[in-house]
């Protein structure tokens, strides 16, 4: 990420530091010097640091300081309304909404997404680079083409790349690796809103699947995949796809087989889409009715039995997804994590460590991303108040007092660096409010 001059440094003072190691928050001080954090816990010089005009300084008074969230299924190019008209908008319009999806994710405190499927070709990989080149703002993006689905298979006809067959399926992810794109999108099974492709129906065959994973891994490009029915699910592990999302109708025979191969599978379930669909759409047109009887609310349970005993089996679990519907609009983002803690059975620690470190390992960057470590890139959020107390803070755009991307500020307001000056603070330097024993001491000798 281009931007951030190497002599740039920003200090945290006394904050709430949740690290994503695992470890219980603590007290302390967190300096950032250039791209990367420098110190945690106890910053050398620090009284040096605090006095040199040079240095941004940000009094935490206790406030949690955090890693960055991340999202493992994010569509910068979904338009938060009818996805059937985004094949007809206009390039340039698109450009500019996706541009604004990115910047509604960095300002919901997301400093990391994976794309999930872009609506037009380049659309993602444009931004993807403008990001990276400083010209717009943005998270760390993985970016992703079209989603591919076969003949009579997809799911909204135009934002898909269509193709049939292992040899045609090779052809259609070479193309998109000449893109630029880091992901490849399979779309495998129904979802039962278009009311002609069942969340049960599994579209692709073990033969196509196998060659997606091969040609794709090949380039070294990650494979996700929309794969709510049973038989997706079980060739999505029978194959390595490396991202599975939904994974709702899973059964006992492909979770064993999941298990055993956890390390090498993240399941992303964007469980708001389901949540949302079913009791929140109704304001939009789609009844509550009308969800049940197609069938949303005996997947959501379906899928919440399934995602929890992935959790206790110790399978990689990811929050993020589908955000961009009109029901589950964009900057809501942090709804996820909530029901991981609500309907999943994650602790906060554990709902929290999976959006931060859990997501910087599917970014194959655990060794700088996701963590507030020495040594690891500054992205971090200060937030006004304890998410392991109250999850739903994260929600709360007024809470996300400070935003740090690379180590750039990207938000803060202005009293984080002139806060109102008390009374004996900071060595009598102020002149509205000075120190009050000393000016107590000279009008007792004038008078």
């Amino acid at each position: 990420m281009a931007g951030t001059h190497p002599d740039s440094k920003i200090l945290f003072l006394d904050v709430n530091i949740l690290d994503s190691t695992g470890r219980e928050p603590y007290m302390g001080d967190v300096l950032i010097e250039g791209e990367r954090i420098t110190a945690v816990g106890s910053v050398p010089q620090r009284a040096t640091l605090v006095n040199n005009p040079k240095v941004r300084v940000m009094n935490g008074r206790g406030r949690t300081l955090m890693s960055g969230l991340g999202d493992a299924h994010a569509h910068f190019s979904w338009n938060g309304g009818d996805l059937e008209k985004l094949g007809d908008l206009g390039v340039e319009e698109h450009t500019l909404l996706t541009a604004r999806s990115a910047l509604a994710f960095l300002d919901s405190g997301y400093t990391m997404c994976f794309g999930a499927a872009s609506a037009k070709e380049r659309l993602d990989v444009v931004i993807r680079d403008a990001i990276n080149a400083g010209d717009i703002p943005g998270p760390r993006y993985l970016a992703n083409g079209k989603e591919m689905a076969r003949r009579d298979g997809e799911l909204v006809a135009g934002i898909t790349a269509y193709a049939d067959g292992p040899d045609e399926m090779r052809e259609v992810i070479r193309h998109h690796v000449a893109l630029g794109v880091d992901n490849i999108k399979l779309s495998m099974s129904g979802e039962e809103i278009t009311e002609t492709r069942s969340a049960e129906d599994c579209y692709f065959t073990d033969e196509e699947t196998a060659a997606c994973v091969d040609e794709a891994h090949k380039y070294g490009k990650l494979v996700c995949a929309h794969a709510r029915a049973r038989d997706s699910v079980t060739m999505c592990v029978k194959h390595g796809v490396d991202v599975i999302y939904h994974a709702s109708y899973i059964d006992d025979a492909t979770m064993d087989m999941l298990e055993k191969a956890k390390d090498k599978h993240w399941v992303a379930p964007a469980i708001n889409w389901l949540y949302a669909t079913l009791y929140e759409a109704a304001p939009f047109g789609y009844a509550q009715s009308k969800a049940e009887k197609v069938g949303y609310k005996r997947e959501l349970e379906t899928a919440i039995k399934a995602l929890r005993e992935m959790h206790k089996r110790g399978i990689k679990v990811l929050p993020g997804g589908d955000y961009g519907f009109a029901w589950t609009p964009h900057g809501t983002y942090a709804r996820d994590i909530e029901h991981f803690v609500e309907l999943l059975g994650f602790t906060p620690m554990e709902a929290i460590l999976s959006a931060t470190a859990g997501v910087a390992e599917l970014f194959m960057r655990s060794h700088e991303l996701g963590k507030i470590q020495p040594g690891y890139l500054a992205d971090c959020i200060l937030v006004d108040g304890n998410p392991l107390e109250d999850i739903r803070v994260l929600q709360d755009h007024d809470k996300l007092n400070v935003i740090v991307i690379n180590g750039r500020v990207h938000k803060v307001s202005p009293t984080e660096f002139h806060p109102p000056p008390v009374a004996g603070q900071d060595g009598n330097r102020h002149v509205i409010v000075p120190d009050f024993p000393e000016v107590k001491k000279k009008w007792q000798t004038v008078f």
